[in-house]
């Protein structure tokens, strides 16, 4: 197998306007491998873990295996509290999104539990929040949004409950 080639330091800043290209082309796969070869140079690099983390969420639609790990993997890496909560949301709400897209059995209730996680990352990072900055209200008001549009049906019974009524 062929070994990586590392990156120079001078072409990180081309290398991150090229992952963002890719992302806006929805080659997120592309963009991870930018990134990741970013990082390999550079592991401080906060815009290459940013747009590593994004390019993963664009990946949950399509089952990408452990993308939301490696996610969760990058905003631990992050630098700044706020960052950390405000990504973490991200990640939940995205992560959300494709439970309601994909729909099936059980995606209406997986789908809201990711997005009441993602509220209580959007409430800290609005708490911890530069002035000026109100990234995590449009968030958090998104998603509030996105829980109207998928209300809770009724409950689900599990088989046991099921048995007793039959009975």
């Amino acid at each position: 197998m062929a070994a990586l080639k590392p990156l120079s330091h001078d072409a990180i800043p081309a290398a991150l306007a090229k992952a963002e290209r890719y992302r806006l082309l929805n080659e997120p796969g592309q963009a991870e491998s930018i990134c990741l070869d970013v990082l390999a140079i550079d592991p401080s690099n906060q815009a290459a873990r940013v747009m590593l983390i994004l390019a993963l969420t664009d990946q949950f639609h399509d089952h990408a295996a452990g993308a939301v790990h490696r996610a969760q993997e990058s905003i631990a890496a992050l630098d700044s509290a706020y960052d950390r909560e405000y990504y973490a949301g991200l990640v939940c709400e995205r992560r959300a999104r494709a439970h309601l897209a994909r729909g099936g059995h059980g995606s209406t209730h997986a789908g809201r539990e990711w997005i009441k996680d993602a509220l209580a990352h959007y409430a800290e990072a609005e708490r911890l929040r530069p002035a000026g900055n109100d990234d995590a209200i449009l968030r958090w008001n998104a998603c509030v949004r996105l829980l109207e549009q998928h209300p809770e049906g009724p409950a689900v019974e599990d088989a046991s409950t099921r048995m007793m009524m039959i009975e």
